[in-house]
């Protein structure tokens, strides 16, 4: 699996330890570093360790050298702006791609004289591909690096936007967006990485919450601008607007630099190979390498073993899945509580999303408070469990919001602002929930944590792809006073989940051959475990 995953970037403070983030950015893979060596019995072994055997050898280890500019976290500060820049750009397009859309869905319905329901597809199929692509996007840019990943895959979603805009049926509609999300997909398993690549831990602050900006905002600014579009310029000018958009991402693709370390220093090692005829240069990515099968096999398999056998990853997976379904959900409900009920316009309606964003901002706003929460209680020693405190807050405001939703968007009578408020709530208890699970599972599977990472995303995005075929059947047919309800009675039955996991994780921790062992009280956390498959 390729570097850190982009979850491990938001934890604060981070979830990875410096010799861990070494070992993503060095080696590209997961798994303690357990090793049979003449001077090591078999043994968790460090970067050094695995150096210094080589150099015993003979060979040559090809490294960075400090000073010359060569890391690209010694790179200039407008260097790494642009980069920081760039990627947060890609991540814009690729949310924004998914929920733009949502501004006019009822144009193609009757152009094309077909269902709501086959045209919902183009939301569902390209969410869909968010799940998928990363699986096989993620070990494929071991080999051929972060930038050729990100002009490869934003040139195919910016070509595949155009058959959208030009589509003359549904059928062409459903199937270029479901490319359009494959290939999307691509740079979400690569942003984190590429941040990791040029800043230290302790300069990522404003970056990452540049990052983070864009990757929570993104979906919510889609119908913002959508409905406006859809309004005044017809449907397909939605599909025309977003293809500039993303031709504009690719165009600043061709001029990020190439940041993946293993890569850098793979031509370093040629160009030394070859000055010098001496083939014992090698960096290490190169020395410990597996087969590009194997990784493939393990990037397929690995997650879904994961989902399946820890209940860690499985019920914080199906938590998260359920809060992202509730996103989209509000993509299709909004409208139903805005323009039917009340008789807004579609413009006015994607306005009413500026509610949810206010929630976002100011729930990231109140990060560095989690930061101190988490130093007071792990003065003794870190645990995953310290990081479910802002969960544990926001899984009790999440059924607020959805009580004040489900009691308020279903009347006329009652004030716009009260479905707003909701949405105000249900932003800020998303990003609490979001940021504290992730960073927990992290934290938890912190030596397969691409793995875990990537087992939650495809769990969450396919689960979220099928919320736009049944949401407005569900609103309509339930009435919507009482599919509200449902949702707000759904999120106090799983409340429990992070206050259960707070008390016995680390006993559930302890039954796993992947999970960190740390317990509260116990010092520095450590891991158990081989390479598994």
């Amino acid at each position: 699996m390729p570097s850190e995953p982009l979850e491990a970037e938001f934890a604060c403070p981070p979830a990875l330890s410096r010799a861990q983030e070494d070992e993503f950015r060095n080696l590209e893979r997961e798994g303690p570093l357990s090793r049979q060596s003449t001077r090591h019995s078999t043994a968790v072994a460090s970067i050094a360790d695995i150096e210094d055997e080589y150099k015993h050898r003979g060979v040559r280890v090809v490294t960075f050298d400090q000073g010359t500019g060569e890391d690209p976290r010694e790179w200039s500060k407008g260097k790494k702006w642009y980069i920081t820049g760039t990627t947060a750009y890609l991540c814009l397009a690729v949310a924004l791609g998914s929920a733009i859309i949502t501004g006019d869905l009822r144009g193609p319905v009757e152009e094309f004289n077909t269902s709501q329901e086959i045209v919902n597809l183009t939301v569902t199929c390209f969410v869909m591909g968010f799940g998928i692509g990363p699986l096989i996007f993620a070990p494929l840019s071991e080999v051929v690096g972060r930038k050729p990943m990100y002009c490869i895959s934003i040139f195919l979603y910016f070509i595949f936007t155009l058959p959208s805009a030009l589509a003359p049926n549904a059928a062409t509609l459903v199937v270029s967006r479901m490319i359009a999300g494959l290939a999307a997909s691509a740079p979400m398993c690569n942003v984190g990485g590429s941040i990791a690549d040029i800043w230290k831990i302790e300069e990522r602050g404003i970056p990452m919450a540049v990052f983070s900006g864009t990757l929570f905002m993104g979906p919510c600014v889609g119908p913002l601008v959508g409905g406006w579009i859809g309004m005044r310029a017809g449907w397909r000018w939605i599909y025309w607007v977003l293809f500039i958009f993303v031709g504009v991402s690719f165009i600043l693709t061709l001029f990020i630099p190439e940041t993946l370390a293993p890569v850098l220093l793979r031509r370093k090692a040629a160009k030394l190979r070859t000055d010098n005829q001496d083939q014992n240069y090698h960096t290490l990515e190169e020395l410990e390498r597996r087969p590009f099968k194997e990784t493939l096999i393990i990037a397929l398999i690995r997650p879904l073993v994961m989902l399946f056998r820890e209940p860690i990853v499985l019920f914080m997976a199906f938590y998260l899945s359920f809060v992202y379904s509730l996103l989209y959900l509000l993509f299709f409900a909004f409208p139903i509580a805005f323009e039917e009920i009340r008789g807004f316009s579609p413009g006015i309606t994607g306005v009413t999303f500026i509610s949810i964003m206010l929630g976002i901002a100011f729930a990231l706003s109140l990060m560095p408070y989690q930061e101190r929460i988490y130093r007071k209680v792990t003065a003794d020693g870190t645990f995953p469990e310290a990081r479910l405190y802002p969960m544990m807050l926001g899984s009790i405001l999440l059924p607020v919001a959805l009580f004040i939703f489900a009691f308020t968007g279903a009347y006329v009578h009652v004030h716009w602002i009260g479905p707003c408020v909701a949405g105000t709530i249900f932003g800020f208890a998303m990003i609490f929930i979001y940021v504290a699970a992730n960073s927990y599972i992290v934290d938890s599977y912190s030596n397969y944590a691409a793995s875990a990472i990537a087992a939650k995303t495809l769990l969450r995005s396919e689960v979220g792809a099928m919320v736009p075929l049944f949401v407005t059947q569900m609103f309509h047919g339930m009435g919507f006073q009482y599919a509200g309800l449902l949702l707000a009675l759904i999120a106090c039955l799983i409340l429990p989940i992070p206050f259960v996991f707070y008390k016995y994780g680390g006993g559930i921790r302890s039954r796993s051959t992947r999970a960190t062992t740390a317990l509260r009280g116990q010092g520095v956390k450590g891991e158990k475990g081989d390479l598994g498959h």
